[in-house]
């Protein structure tokens, strides 16, 4: 792969720095929009961050809240605009659970999911990181990974489970991006916590090719390669495909408790039997 990113390495850094950013104000608290749940009462609740250029109106034309109910309509959709301002604070995932999440829980929701696109998945990772255990599960469309020289070393060191990126630092101004892939070297050796997360990106995406470092972290049934670049014309329906997915998977789940439970039941009841037979 060395090869590769050094051949990325122009392409990548132009694209990331020529993309238009949306503005926020970080001295207000962060904006949010509610597309309530199509039907009955909301048990989920899905928290979407944006990309990079995305504002509050951007989320809502993306169709990501249609493509949400359309798997789950018993979930309420809230785009939070965290951008790159906020971030720039140094607080932004913070303030996401204090202004947004945490009060949001309170309404007494079953399950509570966040997905970001691009930047937004970069601070989806960074708040499971900051916040483990907090978040039911993660959708990660294009995350932003890090920046070259970073991905680089982390190539050189042949992947994730062999780099050594030493102890976490807090997320600080200079380690944040450190701190991700620490956390991600964690969740390669945790498949239990790495369940949790479904990633999926287009196969022209402009941060493609940092993904082969990722992946070997996650499950490679919840990756989702789809055709098309790095928008929301990708991002949307793959959504839905995410969800589908989490729903037959869960279904899979639950027949096979379901059979073993009736398998055991039945030998009980065999057992018995021979029992009442036996002189």
């Amino acid at each position: 792969m060395t090869a590769m990113f050094r051949v990325l390495q122009a392409v990548f850094v132009a694209a990331l720095l020529s993309a238009c950013v949306a503005k926020g104000d970080p001295s207000k608290p962060i904006p949010i929009a509610t597309v309530p749940a199509t039907s009955g009462k909301a048990d989920r609740l899905v928290v979407v961050l944006p990309g990079r250029a995305d504002d509050l109106r951007r989320l809502q034309d993306s169709g990501v809240a249609d493509s949400i109910h359309q798997a789950w309509p018993g979930a309420d959709v809230v785009f939070a605009e965290l951008t790159l301002d906020f971030y720039r604070e140094g607080d932004a995932l913070k303030r996401l659970r204090t202004e947004v999440i945490e009060p949001l829980r309170a309404r007494g929701y079953r399950e509570v999911w966040m997905a970001g696109a691009s930047m937004g998945g970069m601070g989806t990772l960074m708040y499971d990181a900051q916040f483990p255990g907090e978040l039911d599960g993660m959708i990660l469309l294009a995350p932003y990974l890090g920046d070259f020289d970073l991905l680089l070393e982390i190539d050189k060191a042949g992947g994730v489970r062999q780099w050594n990126g030493g102890a976490p630092q807090g997320f600080t101004e200079q380690s944040w991006q450190r701190d991700v892939w620490r956390y991600i070297k964690q969740l390669a050796d945790d498949p239990v916590r790495s369940q949790r997360i479904w990633l999926a990106y287009g196969d022209e995406d402009r941060l493609r090719k940092a993904m082969p470092l990722f992946v070997p972290a996650l499950h490679a049934k919840q990756v989702f390669v789809r055709d098309g670049g790095h928008t929301w014309s990708v991002w949307t329906p793959a959504t839905l495909d995410v969800l589908r997915a989490i729903d037959a998977q869960r279904s899979s789940a639950q027949a096979a408790s379901v059979g073993k439970r009736d398998n055991a039941s039945s030998g009980t009841t065999s057992a018995k039997r021979a029992d009442t037979r036996s002189p």
